[in-house]
C-alpha cells in the first residue's frame, strides 16, 4: 500500500510500521500517556478500515450533532465494541472505566452501587446518598443526577464518550469536571441478535442476550438483557453476624422501541430496569499497619471476622422517550426522561466484632461498635428538553433548547445493636428530604471562517432551587432542619479548530462550569444541624493537537489544561463520628497534560499507549478540617499518622496546599492485541494495562490513608469462526493478583478497603 503523505512517500511500508512503532513506544512513556480508544459509529465503515489497515474514523455526539472527533475542540475519549467486551468480561461493573481514559478515575465505597467519577482531579468522596457530583453522566442523553442511577450496567452499548473539562453549556448544571456518555446500540429495521455465556472462578456465572426485531416497515424493537452473578468467597468465622459475603445478583433489562414512518420523524422509547443484591463493600479493620500504608502482616482476603449484618438490594427503573423532526432547515429534539431508585444497604461498619468494653473483640482494637444502614425509600427524576438545530448546508450553524429537572428524594439513615442477639434495630434514626427543581435555556453557534478555521460558541442560563429538610429521633427529636436555597448560573465557551493539513487539527478552548449548592443531613446527637456547601464555579483553558499519520494507521491526540475552580465544594470527615461535613474552599486549581496514541503495526498487531498528569492544590490558607477520629477514639493505639500541619483547634490539621483526595497525579494506559487467520475463523490474543500513581484517601494526608501506587493487568485469548458468528475466549483480570488497601474509615480504628482481587474464566458468544 502506497502512503499517501508526502513526508512518507519515499518510506517502505515495513519502515513506516517500524517508524510508527518506535514513535509510539518512545515518545510517549507508560506514565505519561494513556490510549484514546476509538471506533466508528458504522459497523461497515470499521469493517472497510480494517481490510484497509487503516484505523476507524470516530464519530461522536459530544456537541450534541454527530462529528469526527478529530473536529471536536475539547479533549475527548471513547470506548466501543471488543474493548468493552474485554473490560467487562469477569462481570465487572462500570468501575471498569477507572484509568481507561486519561484523567479519568471511578471508585466506590458501597461495592456494585455508588460510582464516583473523577475527571482532572475532581471528584467527591461523599459517601452520603445526596452527594452531588462534578462530573455528570448522560445515559441515552437523559442525565443520571442521583448516584444510586449512575452504576447501571454496560451492556449492549454503542459508545462510552469520556468529555473532559467543563460542559456547562450543552449538559448544564453538575458538570464542571465534564461528562461521561453513554450510548445504547439502537433498533434496527433488521432481524439480529447474540447470546453470550460466561463463567469463572468464585462461581462467576454471567449471561447477556440481545433480539433487534423489525415489527413492521416503521416499527422495530430491540431487547437487550444481562445477568451477572458471583457465589460468596469471603467467609466469617465467627458465631454471629452474616456468614459469607461478596456473592452478587445483577441482573438489567432495556427495551426499545423506534417509530420512523418517514425520513422526517422519529421516536424512540426507551425501558429500562436493574435489580442488585449483593453485599455493601467490607469495612475491614486494622488491616493497615500502623504507621504506614502497607496490609497487615498474614493479611487473608477470604476472611472477615464480624458481628455486623452486611446486605444491599438496589431496585432502578425508568424510561424516556426520544423524538425527532427534520424540517426544511431545521430539525427540532424533544427529550423526555423519567428515572426512580430504591436503596437499601447495612454494613458493619467498625469492619469486627465486639469492642473493648464487650469481649472478645476484633481484630485489632476495637473502640466502640458501630453498625449502620442507609436507606433511600423514594427517589424520583423527570427532565425535558426542548433543542433545536439547524440543518442546512452554510458557515453558520446553530444549536438553541430548555431543559427542565426535578427530583424528590428522602434518606433514612438508622443504626443497629451489634451486641444484642438477632441484630435489632435502634430506635434512633435521622431522615432527610429534598425536592430539586432546575431549568435552563441554552444555544451554540459554529461559524466556519474558512476551510482551516471553525469557531464555536455557547451559552447556558441556568435557574435552580432546593428545599431540603433534615430531622435526628432519639429520646429527644431534633429539627426539622430547613435549608432552602435558589442559585443561578450562567455557563459559556468559547472554542475552535485550525486545520494545518488533512490529516492534523489544532483545538484550543476555554470554558466555564457550575455545580449546584448541596446539602446533607446526616444527623448525630454530637452534630446536629446540616451540612451545606455553595455553589463552585470553574473557568477552564485547554489547547491541542488531533493528528492522523501514516496514512491513518497511527493517530495521537494531546493537551494541555489549566483550571481554576471558586469555592470548590469539598466533603470532610467529622473526626470522632461517622458523619461527613461540606465546605467551600476558596480555590482549588489544577493542570496537566493529556495523551492517547494509537496505531496499527502490522496486519497481525495493534497497540495503544497514552495517559496523563494531573496536578490539582487545594488554595485557602484559612481552611482547616478534623484528622482522623481514631486516634483519640483509640487513645493513639489503632490511630492514624498525619503528616499536615495542626489546625487551630485539638484534632484538626491545616490542608492548604494539599491536592484533591482520591486525585492520582499520573494515570496509565496500554493495550497490545495481535490476531491471525486460523482455519476458517481468527485467533486473537490481547493484553490491557492501567497504572495510577498514589493518592490522598482524605483531604488532610496521613501515612496510612496515602494510598499505594497501583498496577493492574488483564488478558484475553479467543478464536472466531464462522465469519465471526461465534467466539469463544478465555480472560483473567488483575493477573498479578495485586491486592492492597484503597480507601478507608478513619473514625474508629484502621479501617480499610481492598480492590478486588484475580478473576478468570471462559465466555462464549454467538451472534445471528
Amino acid at each position: 500500500m502506497k502512503p499517501s503523505v508526502s513526508r512518507v512517500s519515499r518510506v517502505s511500508l515495513s519502515t513506516c510500521r517500524t517508524l510508527m512503532f518506535l514513535a509510539v513506544a518512545s515518545a510517549f512513556p507508560a506514565q505519561a500517556v494513556l490510549a484514546q480508544e476509538t471506533a466508528t459509529t458504522a459497523a461497515q465503515d470499521a469493517a472497510a478500515a480494517a481490510a484497509s489497515g487503516k484505523l476507524e474514523t470516530v464519530i461522536v455526539t459530544a456537541q450534541r450533532r454527530s462529528e469526527n472527533i478529530k473536529d471536536v475542540p475539547m479533549a475527548i475519549t471513547t470506548l466501543r465494541g471488543e474493548k468493552l467486551d474485554t473490560l467487562t468480561a469477569g462481570g465487572q461493573d462500570i468501575r471498569f472505566l477507572s484509568s481507561r481514559t486519561p484523567s479519568l478515575s471511578v471508585e466506590s465505597d458501597y461495592g456494585r452501587s455508588f460510582p464516583r467519577f473523577y475527571i482532572r482531579g475532581q471528584g467527591n468522596t461523599d459517601f452520603d446518598l445526596n452527594a452531588s457530583q462534578p462530573v455528570g453522566l448522560v445515559v441515552d442523553d437523559i442525565v443520571q443526577e442521583s448516584p444510586m442511577l449512575k452504576g447501571f450496567p454496560v451492556f449492549d452499548v454503542e459508545q462510552v464518550e469520556v468529555l473532559r473539562g467543563p460542559q456547562g453549556t450543552l449538559f448544564g448544571r453538575n458538570s464542571p469536571a465534564g461528562v461521561i456518555k453513554f450510548d445504547s446500540v439502537r433498533p434496527t429495521f433488521k432481524t439480529e441478535g447474540y447470546l453470550s455465556g460466561g463463567f469463572g472462578n468464585d462461581g462467576v456465572k454471567n449471561f447477556e442476550g440481545v433480539y433487534n426485531l423489525p415489527i413492521s416497515d416503521t416499527v422495530a424493537a430491540r431487547l437487550s438483557l444481562q445477568s451477572q452473578n458471583r457465589d460468596d468467597r469471603v467467609h466469617n468465622p465467627r458465631p454471629t453476624g452474616t456468614k459469607d459475603f461478596e456473592g452478587y445478583h445483577d441482573n438489567a433489562g432495556r427495551l426499545q422501541v423506534l417509530v420512523q414512518p418517514n425520513k422526517q420523524f422519529s421516536a424512540l422509547f426507551n425501558f429500562h430496569a436493574r435489580n442488585l443484591d449483593n453485599n455493601a463493600t467490607l469495612f475491614r479493620a486494622n488491616i493497615i499497619k500502623k504507621g504506614t500504608n502497607d496490609l497487615v502482616d498474614n493479611f487473608d482476603y477470604g476472611n472477615y471476622p464480624t458481628d455486623g449484618i452486611n446486605e444491599q438490594t438496589l431496585r432502578t427503573k425508568g424510561g424516556s422517550a426520544r423524538l425527532r423532526f427534520n424540517g426544511d432547515g431545521i430539525t427540532l429534539h424533544s427529550i423526555t426522561g423519567y428515572e426512580a431508585a430504591h436503596f437499601y444497604s447495612r454494613a458493619d461498619v467498625d469492619g469486627g466484632y465486639g469492642a473493648v468494653y464487650a469481649q472478645p473483640s476484633g481484630p485489632g482494637f476495637i473502640p466502640f461498635v458501630v453498625e449502620t444502614a442507609d436507606v433511600l425509600p423514594n427517589h424520583k427524576q423527570f427532565t425535558q428538553e426542548f433543542r433545536a438545530e439547524s440543518n442546512y448546508a452554510g458557515p453558520l450553524q446553530w444549536i438553541g433548547g430548555l431543559f427542565y429537572f426535578k427530583e424528590d428524594i428522602r434518606i433514612d439513615s438508622i443504626a443497629f445493636d451489634s451486641l444484642a442477639p438477632g441484630n435489632p434495630l435502634s430506635p434512633n434514626y435521622a431522615t432527610q428530604t429534598q425536592q430539586t427543581s432546575s431549568w435552563a435555556a441554552f444555544g451554540s453557534l459554529n461559524y466556519t471562517v474558512s476551510e482551516q478555521l471553525k469557531l464555536r460558541g455557547g451559552l447556558r442560563y441556568t435557574n435552580d432551587s432546593k428545599d431540603f429538610s433534615a430531622k435526628r429521633v432519639e429520646a429527644t427529636t431534633a429539627g426539622p432542619f430547613v435549608i432552602d436555597r435558589d442559585s443561578h448560573n450562567i455557563s459559556w465557551d468559547l472554542s475552535g479548530t485550525y486545520a494545518l493539513d488533512k490529516d492534523t487539527n489544532l483545538f484550543a478552548r476555554v470554558a466555564t462550569g457550575y455545580r449546584a449548592p448541596s446539602m446533607q443531613g446526616r444527623l448525630n446527637g454530637l452534630a446536629d444541624r446540616p451540612s451545606f456547601a455553595g455553589s463552585e464555579k470553574v473557568l477552564s483553558y485547554e489547547a491541542g493537537i488531533k493528528e492522523d499519520f501514516f496514512n491513518q494507521r497511527a493517530r495521537i491526540s494531546a493537551s494541555v489544561f489549566q483550571y481554576r475552580v471558586k469555592d470548590k465544594q469539598l466533603t470532610a470527615g467529622s473526626g470522632v463520628i461517622n458523619m461527613n461535613q461540606l465546605l467551600n474552599a476558596d480555590k482549588v486549581t489544577g493542570q496537566g497534560i493529556e495523551l492517547d496514541a494509537q496505531g496499527v503495526l502490522s496486519e497481525n498487531w495493534r497497540v495503544s499507549v497514552g495517559g496523563s498528569y494531573n496536578d490539582t492544590e487545594i488554595k485557602d490558607s484559612a481552611l482547616f478540617v478534623q484528622q482522623c477520629g481514631n486516634f483519640a477514639n483509640t487513645g493513639g493505639v489503632a490511630g492514624c499518622t498525619v503528616t499536615n500541619a495542626v489546625g487551630p483547634f485539638p484534632g484538626t490539621v491545616r490542608i492548604d496546599g494539599n491536592p484533591l483526595p482520591r486525585a492520582p497525579k499520573w494515570q496509565a494506559n496500554f493495550t497490545l492485541r495481535y490476531s491471525v487467520p486460523v482455519g476458517n475463523g481468527e485467533f486473537y490474543a490481547s493484553t490491557d494495562w492501567t497504572y495510577r500513581s498514589t493518592y490522598n484517601m482524605f483531604l488532610y494526608e496521613a501515612k496510612e490513608y496515602k494510598a499505594k501506587a497501583l498496577t493492574e493487568g488483564g488478558v484475553r485469548a479467543a478464536y472466531k469462526w464462522a465469519d465471526g458468528k461465534y467466539e469463544l475466549a478465555a480472560y483473567a483480570r488483575n493477573i498479578t493478583d495485586r491486592v492492597q488497601v484503597v480507601a478507608a474509615i478513619d473514625f474508629d480504628n484502621l479501617t480499610g478497603i481492598t480492590n478486588e482481587p484475580r478473576t478468570f474464566g471462559l465466555q462464549l458468544k454467538a451472534n445471528f
